[in-house]
Protein backbone atom coordinates (compact mmCIF):
# COMPACT_ATOMS: atom_id res chain seq x y z
CA UNK A 1 0.00 0.00 0.00
CA UNK A 2 1.49 3.57 -1.00
CA UNK A 3 1.21 4.98 2.44
CA UNK A 4 3.06 2.14 3.85
CA UNK A 5 6.21 1.89 1.24
CA UNK A 6 5.67 5.13 -0.59
CA UNK A 7 8.16 7.19 1.07
CA UNK A 8 10.54 4.41 1.59
CA UNK A 9 10.49 3.20 -2.52
CA UNK A 10 10.70 7.18 -3.54
CA UNK A 11 13.82 7.42 -0.87
CA UNK A 12 17.07 9.23 -2.46
CA UNK A 13 20.46 7.41 -1.84
CA UNK A 14 21.63 8.08 1.72
CA UNK A 15 18.70 9.30 3.22
CA UNK A 16 17.50 7.52 6.90
CA UNK A 17 14.33 6.80 8.44
CA UNK A 18 13.22 9.72 10.12
CA UNK A 19 11.77 8.89 13.31
CA UNK A 20 11.11 12.34 14.15
CA UNK A 21 8.73 12.41 11.76
CA UNK A 22 6.99 9.50 12.83
CA UNK A 23 7.01 10.53 16.26
CA UNK A 24 4.81 13.58 15.11
CA UNK A 25 2.47 11.31 12.83
CA UNK A 26 2.29 8.79 16.32
CA UNK A 27 1.61 12.06 17.94
CA UNK A 28 -1.37 13.64 15.45
CA UNK A 29 -2.94 10.58 16.44
CA UNK A 30 -2.91 10.19 19.77
CA UNK A 31 -0.64 7.69 20.38
CA UNK A 32 2.44 8.32 21.98
CA UNK A 33 1.13 7.70 25.50
CA UNK A 34 -1.14 4.09 25.03
CA UNK A 35 -3.31 3.46 28.02
CA UNK A 36 -2.16 -0.72 27.73
CA UNK A 37 0.50 -2.12 29.29
CA UNK A 38 3.22 -2.46 26.02
CA UNK A 39 5.78 -5.35 26.19
CA UNK A 40 8.97 -5.16 23.47
CA UNK A 41 10.68 -7.46 22.04
CA UNK A 42 14.22 -6.41 20.51
CA UNK A 43 16.81 -8.82 19.55
CA UNK A 44 19.11 -10.40 16.38
CA UNK A 45 17.15 -13.35 16.28
CA UNK A 46 13.85 -14.75 17.77
CA UNK A 47 12.24 -11.97 18.13
CA UNK A 48 8.97 -13.02 16.51
CA UNK A 49 9.00 -16.51 18.58
CA UNK A 50 9.49 -14.22 21.70
CA UNK A 51 6.50 -12.14 20.97
CA UNK A 52 3.98 -15.11 19.77
CA UNK A 53 4.54 -16.81 23.24
CA UNK A 54 4.52 -13.12 25.24
CA UNK A 55 1.16 -13.03 23.14
CA UNK A 56 -0.49 -16.40 23.58
CA UNK A 57 0.25 -16.45 27.61
CA UNK A 58 -0.95 -12.93 27.67
CA UNK A 59 -4.27 -13.88 26.26
CA UNK A 60 -4.19 -16.93 28.70
CA UNK A 61 -4.28 -14.56 31.54
CA UNK A 62 -7.62 -12.71 29.97
CA UNK A 63 -5.81 -10.22 28.27
CA UNK A 64 -7.04 -8.73 24.43
CA UNK A 65 -3.81 -8.62 22.88
CA UNK A 66 -2.34 -6.84 19.78
CA UNK A 67 0.67 -7.92 18.34
CA UNK A 68 2.96 -6.07 15.70
CA UNK A 69 5.33 -8.02 14.26
CA UNK A 70 7.70 -7.74 11.28
CA UNK A 71 7.69 -8.37 8.22
CA UNK A 72 4.61 -10.22 7.46
CA UNK A 73 5.01 -14.21 7.07
CA UNK A 74 2.53 -14.09 3.98
CA UNK A 75 1.20 -10.63 3.45
CA UNK A 76 1.63 -7.73 5.21
CA UNK A 77 -2.30 -8.17 7.07
CA UNK A 78 0.49 -10.73 9.47
CA UNK A 79 1.98 -8.00 10.94
CA UNK A 80 -0.84 -6.71 12.69
CA UNK A 81 -2.76 -9.47 14.77
CA UNK A 82 -5.44 -9.39 17.39
CA UNK A 83 -5.57 -12.14 19.86
CA UNK A 84 -3.31 -14.02 17.15
CA UNK A 85 -5.58 -13.27 14.39
CA UNK A 86 -4.22 -11.38 11.20
CA UNK A 87 -6.19 -7.99 10.45
CA UNK A 88 -8.44 -8.54 7.68
CA UNK A 89 -7.47 -6.75 4.51
CA UNK A 90 -10.62 -4.17 4.71
CA UNK A 91 -9.16 -3.41 8.81
CA UNK A 92 -5.68 -3.32 6.99
CA UNK A 93 -7.06 -0.68 4.48
CA UNK A 94 -9.33 1.77 7.08
CA UNK A 95 -5.42 2.15 9.05
CA UNK A 96 -3.73 2.66 5.99
CA UNK A 97 -6.43 5.29 5.38
CA UNK A 98 -6.16 6.71 8.65
CA UNK A 99 -2.65 7.33 8.57
CA UNK A 100 -2.35 8.79 4.63
CA UNK A 101 -4.48 11.54 5.84
CA UNK A 102 -2.33 11.99 9.08
CA UNK A 103 1.01 11.92 7.03
CA UNK A 104 -0.76 14.52 4.32
CA UNK A 105 -0.85 16.67 6.96
CA UNK A 106 2.61 16.51 8.13
CA UNK A 107 5.10 19.02 6.17
CA UNK A 108 6.73 17.14 3.61
CA UNK A 109 9.71 14.84 3.66
CA UNK A 110 13.18 16.65 4.03
CA UNK A 111 16.12 14.25 4.21
CA UNK A 112 14.50 11.43 5.54
CA UNK A 113 11.33 8.73 4.78
CA UNK A 114 9.02 7.23 6.98
CA UNK A 115 9.94 3.69 7.34
CA UNK A 116 7.56 1.05 5.95
CA UNK A 117 8.04 -1.48 9.52
CA UNK A 118 7.49 2.19 11.60
CA UNK A 119 4.30 3.12 9.77
CA UNK A 120 3.12 -0.55 10.41
CA UNK A 121 4.02 -0.38 14.14
CA UNK A 122 2.27 2.86 14.35
CA UNK A 123 -1.12 1.32 12.25
CA UNK A 124 -0.79 -1.40 15.33
CA UNK A 125 -0.99 1.00 17.89
CA UNK A 126 -3.59 2.57 16.04
CA UNK A 127 -5.73 -0.75 15.54
CA UNK A 128 -5.37 -1.71 19.23
CA UNK A 129 -7.10 1.30 20.15
CA UNK A 130 -10.00 0.48 17.94
CA UNK A 131 -9.87 -3.76 19.03
CA UNK A 132 -9.80 -2.38 22.53
CA UNK A 133 -6.44 -4.12 23.40
CA UNK A 134 -5.87 -4.76 26.68
CA UNK A 135 -2.13 -4.86 26.32
CA UNK A 136 0.42 -4.28 23.41
CA UNK A 137 3.01 -6.74 21.98
CA UNK A 138 5.32 -5.06 19.90
CA UNK A 139 8.31 -6.51 17.64
CA UNK A 140 10.94 -3.68 16.72
CA UNK A 141 12.08 -3.93 12.59
CA UNK A 142 15.34 -3.27 13.53
CA UNK A 143 17.01 -1.91 16.59
CA UNK A 144 15.69 -0.40 19.14
CA UNK A 145 17.03 3.36 20.09
CA UNK A 146 16.63 4.19 16.39
CA UNK A 147 13.36 1.88 15.94
CA UNK A 148 10.14 3.48 15.74
CA UNK A 149 8.98 1.04 18.59
CA UNK A 150 10.84 3.21 20.64
CA UNK A 151 8.07 5.83 20.15
CA UNK A 152 5.85 3.79 22.45
CA UNK A 153 8.29 3.57 26.03
CA UNK A 154 7.46 -0.33 27.10
CA UNK A 155 6.44 -1.26 30.52
CA UNK A 156 8.56 -4.40 30.10
CA UNK A 157 11.60 -4.61 27.23
CA UNK A 158 12.80 -8.42 26.04
CA UNK A 159 15.88 -9.15 24.31
CA UNK A 160 16.65 -12.29 22.26
CA UNK A 161 20.30 -13.13 21.24
CA UNK A 162 22.13 -10.79 20.20
CA UNK A 163 24.47 -10.55 17.40
CA UNK A 164 27.08 -8.58 14.68
CA UNK A 165 23.99 -7.84 12.17
CA UNK A 166 23.75 -4.79 10.58
CA UNK A 167 27.41 -3.97 11.21
CA UNK A 168 27.61 0.03 10.59
CA UNK A 169 24.07 0.95 10.97
CA UNK A 170 23.43 -0.49 14.49
CA UNK A 171 26.81 -0.73 15.76
CA UNK A 172 30.25 -2.64 14.98
CA UNK A 173 30.57 -4.55 17.55
CA UNK A 174 27.89 -7.29 19.61
CA UNK A 175 28.38 -4.42 22.48
CA UNK A 176 27.85 -1.56 20.70
CA UNK A 177 24.57 -2.95 18.96
CA UNK A 178 23.15 -4.64 22.21
CA UNK A 179 23.53 -0.98 23.37
CA UNK A 180 21.48 0.59 20.48
CA UNK A 181 19.12 -2.32 21.27
CA UNK A 182 18.99 -1.24 25.03
CA UNK A 183 17.74 2.22 23.96
CA UNK A 184 14.59 1.01 23.64
CA UNK A 185 13.76 0.84 27.22
CA UNK A 186 12.36 3.77 29.41
CA UNK A 187 13.64 4.81 32.71
CA UNK A 188 10.56 2.62 33.72
CA UNK A 189 10.91 -0.38 32.09
CA UNK A 190 11.56 -3.86 33.13
CA UNK A 191 14.69 -5.29 30.70
CA UNK A 192 14.44 -9.27 30.03
CA UNK A 193 17.23 -11.10 28.38
CA UNK A 194 17.43 -14.66 26.95
CA UNK A 195 21.01 -15.71 27.61
CA UNK A 196 23.90 -13.46 25.87
CA UNK A 197 27.83 -14.01 25.09
CA UNK A 198 29.77 -11.97 27.45
CA UNK A 199 30.40 -8.74 25.84
CA UNK A 200 26.41 -8.25 24.99
CA UNK A 201 25.61 -9.50 28.56
CA UNK A 202 28.18 -7.00 29.86
CA UNK A 203 25.79 -4.38 28.41
CA UNK A 204 22.69 -5.54 29.51
CA UNK A 205 23.70 -5.18 32.98
CA UNK A 206 20.99 -5.29 35.66
CA UNK A 207 19.27 -7.03 32.83
CA UNK A 208 16.70 -10.11 34.20
CA UNK A 209 18.39 -13.26 32.57
CA UNK A 210 15.76 -16.10 31.46
CA UNK A 211 18.03 -19.35 31.17
CA UNK A 212 17.12 -22.74 30.07
CA UNK A 213 14.06 -23.50 32.00
CA UNK A 214 13.40 -19.82 33.72
CA UNK A 215 9.70 -20.38 32.41
CA UNK A 216 9.10 -23.60 34.78
CA UNK A 217 7.21 -24.59 31.64
CA UNK A 218 6.90 -28.35 30.55
CA UNK A 219 9.04 -28.57 27.57
CA UNK A 220 6.50 -29.88 25.44
CA UNK A 221 4.50 -26.43 25.59
CA UNK A 222 8.18 -25.15 24.40
CA UNK A 223 9.42 -25.06 20.60
CA UNK A 224 12.55 -27.25 19.60
CA UNK A 225 15.64 -26.23 18.49
CA UNK A 226 16.79 -22.70 18.89
CA UNK A 227 13.65 -20.85 19.41
CA UNK A 228 12.65 -22.62 22.71
CA UNK A 229 14.77 -19.76 24.38
CA UNK A 230 13.19 -17.04 23.04
CA UNK A 231 9.62 -18.93 23.68
CA UNK A 232 10.89 -19.16 27.31
CA UNK A 233 11.97 -15.05 27.39
CA UNK A 234 8.45 -14.10 25.85
CA UNK A 235 6.53 -16.23 28.66
CA UNK A 236 8.56 -14.54 31.37
CA UNK A 237 8.26 -11.24 29.96
CA UNK A 238 4.81 -11.38 29.29
CA UNK A 239 4.33 -12.69 33.62
CA UNK A 240 6.22 -9.37 34.34
CA UNK A 241 4.18 -7.27 32.52
CA UNK A 242 1.68 -4.50 34.94
CA UNK A 243 -1.45 -6.58 36.34
CA UNK A 244 -0.76 -10.11 34.63
CA UNK A 245 -1.87 -13.01 37.07
CA UNK A 246 -0.71 -16.42 36.42
CA UNK A 247 -3.14 -18.36 34.82
CA UNK A 248 -4.47 -21.79 35.32
CA UNK A 249 -1.93 -24.27 34.01
CA UNK A 250 -4.56 -25.68 31.77
CA UNK A 251 -5.20 -22.59 30.50
CA UNK A 252 -1.98 -21.80 29.59
CA UNK A 253 -1.55 -25.50 27.86
CA UNK A 254 -4.82 -25.05 25.87
CA UNK A 255 -3.07 -21.76 24.27
CA UNK A 256 0.51 -22.52 24.25
CA UNK A 257 0.12 -25.81 22.73
CA UNK A 258 -2.22 -23.93 19.86
CA UNK A 259 0.78 -22.13 18.70
CA UNK A 260 2.07 -22.47 15.17
CA UNK A 261 4.59 -20.68 14.12
CA UNK A 262 5.09 -20.94 10.41
CA UNK A 263 8.80 -20.48 9.10
CA UNK A 264 10.38 -21.44 12.59
CA UNK A 265 11.00 -24.95 11.65
CA UNK A 266 7.89 -25.57 10.45
CA UNK A 267 6.74 -28.59 8.27
CA UNK A 268 4.64 -28.20 4.78
CA UNK A 269 3.61 -30.26 1.65
CA UNK A 270 4.17 -29.13 -1.99
CA UNK A 271 0.65 -28.98 -3.34
CA UNK A 272 0.24 -31.54 -6.02
CA UNK A 273 3.47 -33.37 -5.37
CA UNK A 274 5.22 -36.15 -2.72
CA UNK A 275 7.79 -33.03 -1.50
CA UNK A 276 8.16 -32.20 1.63
CA UNK A 277 9.62 -29.10 3.04
CA UNK A 278 11.22 -28.04 6.48
CA UNK A 279 11.08 -24.02 6.37
CA UNK A 280 13.16 -22.41 9.20
CA UNK A 281 14.05 -18.43 9.09
CA UNK A 282 18.09 -19.28 10.37
CA UNK A 283 20.68 -16.59 9.71
CA UNK A 284 23.23 -18.02 11.16
CA UNK A 285 25.35 -20.74 11.58
CA UNK A 286 24.12 -22.19 14.33
CA UNK A 287 20.49 -21.77 13.36
CA UNK A 288 21.74 -23.30 9.89
CA UNK A 289 22.89 -26.59 12.01
CA UNK A 290 19.72 -26.58 14.34
CA UNK A 291 17.94 -26.70 11.04
CA UNK A 292 19.68 -29.74 9.35
CA UNK A 293 19.85 -31.32 12.30
CA UNK A 294 16.46 -31.33 12.84
CA UNK A 295 15.58 -32.55 9.04
CA UNK A 296 18.87 -35.33 9.58
CA UNK A 297 16.35 -36.73 12.30
CA UNK A 298 13.14 -36.85 10.40
CA UNK A 299 14.28 -37.72 7.30
CA UNK A 300 18.03 -39.40 7.45
CA UNK A 301 18.97 -37.31 4.28
CA UNK A 302 18.11 -34.21 2.89
CA UNK A 303 17.55 -34.10 -0.74
CA UNK A 304 18.30 -30.61 -1.41
CA UNK A 305 18.69 -27.10 0.66
CA UNK A 306 17.20 -23.83 -0.72
CA UNK A 307 19.44 -20.73 0.72
CA UNK A 308 18.43 -16.97 0.72
CA UNK A 309 21.21 -14.75 3.04
CA UNK A 310 21.75 -11.41 2.56
CA UNK A 311 25.31 -9.41 2.63
CA UNK A 312 24.59 -9.17 5.97
CA UNK A 313 23.84 -12.66 7.39
CA UNK A 314 25.93 -15.18 8.32
CA UNK A 315 26.74 -16.65 4.53
CA UNK A 316 30.30 -17.84 6.42
CA UNK A 317 28.82 -20.07 8.51
CA UNK A 318 25.70 -21.64 6.15
CA UNK A 319 28.45 -22.54 3.98
CA UNK A 320 30.12 -24.21 6.28
CA UNK A 321 27.60 -26.32 7.99
CA UNK A 322 26.12 -27.37 4.35
CA UNK A 323 29.09 -28.70 3.56
CA UNK A 324 28.17 -30.69 0.03
CA UNK A 325 24.92 -30.83 0.09
CA UNK A 326 22.98 -29.50 -3.12
CA UNK A 327 22.12 -26.10 -2.74
CA UNK A 328 20.02 -23.26 -4.59
CA UNK A 329 20.67 -19.77 -3.52
CA UNK A 330 18.02 -17.64 -3.94
CA UNK A 331 18.32 -13.52 -4.91
CA UNK A 332 15.76 -11.65 -3.70
CA UNK A 333 15.06 -8.27 -5.66
CA UNK A 334 14.06 -5.37 -3.09
CA UNK A 335 16.91 -2.95 -3.01
CA UNK A 336 17.53 -2.78 0.61
CA UNK A 337 18.77 -6.57 0.57
CA UNK A 338 22.31 -6.77 -0.85
CA UNK A 339 23.46 -9.81 -2.24
CA UNK A 340 26.96 -9.52 -3.77
CA UNK A 341 29.25 -12.05 -1.78
CA UNK A 342 30.82 -15.01 -3.46
CA UNK A 343 29.22 -18.12 -3.32
CA UNK A 344 30.47 -21.88 -3.77
CA UNK A 345 30.77 -22.46 -7.25
CA UNK A 346 28.63 -25.86 -7.14
CA UNK A 347 25.46 -23.37 -6.05
CA UNK A 348 22.47 -22.77 -7.94
CA UNK A 349 21.65 -19.56 -8.24
CA UNK A 350 18.17 -18.17 -8.93
CA UNK A 351 15.58 -14.85 -8.77
CA UNK A 352 12.63 -15.12 -6.02
CA UNK A 353 10.39 -15.70 -9.40
CA UNK A 354 11.71 -19.59 -8.96
CA UNK A 355 10.05 -20.61 -6.03
CA UNK A 356 6.63 -21.90 -6.93
CA UNK A 357 5.25 -25.07 -6.16
CA UNK A 358 6.04 -26.63 -9.65
CA UNK A 359 10.09 -25.77 -9.09
CA UNK A 360 10.43 -26.59 -5.26
CA UNK A 361 8.82 -30.49 -6.38
CA UNK A 362 12.41 -30.70 -9.03
CA UNK A 363 14.37 -30.59 -6.21
CA UNK A 364 13.51 -33.83 -4.38
CA UNK A 365 11.07 -35.39 -1.49
CA UNK A 366 12.97 -34.00 1.21
CA UNK A 367 13.72 -29.93 0.84
CA UNK A 368 14.93 -26.89 3.51
CA UNK A 369 14.49 -24.27 2.70
CA UNK A 370 16.39 -21.74 4.66
CA UNK A 371 17.19 -17.79 5.28
CA UNK A 372 15.65 -14.88 5.78
CA UNK A 373 12.11 -13.51 6.71
CA UNK A 374 11.27 -12.26 3.18
CA UNK A 375 12.64 -15.63 1.87
CA UNK A 376 10.68 -17.72 4.24
CA UNK A 377 7.42 -15.57 3.57
CA UNK A 378 8.00 -16.18 0.43
CA UNK A 379 8.42 -19.83 0.66
CA UNK A 380 5.53 -20.15 2.76
CA UNK A 381 3.30 -18.61 0.27
CA UNK A 382 4.31 -20.76 -2.45
CA UNK A 383 3.02 -23.09 -0.87
CA UNK A 384 -0.19 -21.85 0.74
CA UNK A 385 1.02 -22.39 4.46
CA UNK A 386 -2.02 -21.29 7.00
CA UNK A 387 -0.64 -18.10 9.03
CA UNK A 388 -3.88 -16.48 9.48
CA UNK A 389 -3.71 -16.96 13.11
CA UNK A 390 -0.55 -18.21 15.50
CA UNK A 391 -2.61 -19.24 18.78
CA UNK A 392 -5.98 -19.65 20.01
CA UNK A 393 -7.45 -18.60 23.66
CA UNK A 394 -10.49 -18.08 25.20
CA UNK A 395 -10.07 -14.54 23.99
CA UNK A 396 -9.74 -15.31 20.21
CA UNK A 397 -13.34 -16.45 20.36
CA UNK A 398 -14.54 -13.25 21.32
CA UNK A 399 -16.32 -11.45 19.25
CA UNK A 400 -14.21 -8.87 17.35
Amino acid sequence: MEVFFGEWERRAPGETRDVGRARALAGALGLLAPDVPVLTVVGSKGKGTAATYASAFLGAAGFRVCTVTSPGLRSDRDRIRVDGRAVSAGELAFLADVLGQAVAALPPPSGGYLSPSGLFTIAGVLHARRAGADALVLEAGMGGRSDEVALFPPDVAAITPVFREHAGVLGDTPAEIAEEKLGVAGPRTRVLSAPQSAEVAGVLGAAEFVGPGGSALPPDLLPAGLGRAAAELGVVAARRLPGVAEPAAATVRDALSSIALPGRLSWHDVPGSATRLLVDSAIDRAGVAAALGAAWDAWGTIDHVVVCLPDHKDLDGAIAELGTLPVTFVRLSPSHLRFTRALPSRWDVVGSAAITPESLATLGHRVVALGTVYFTGLVLDAVGADTERLYITSASRRPS
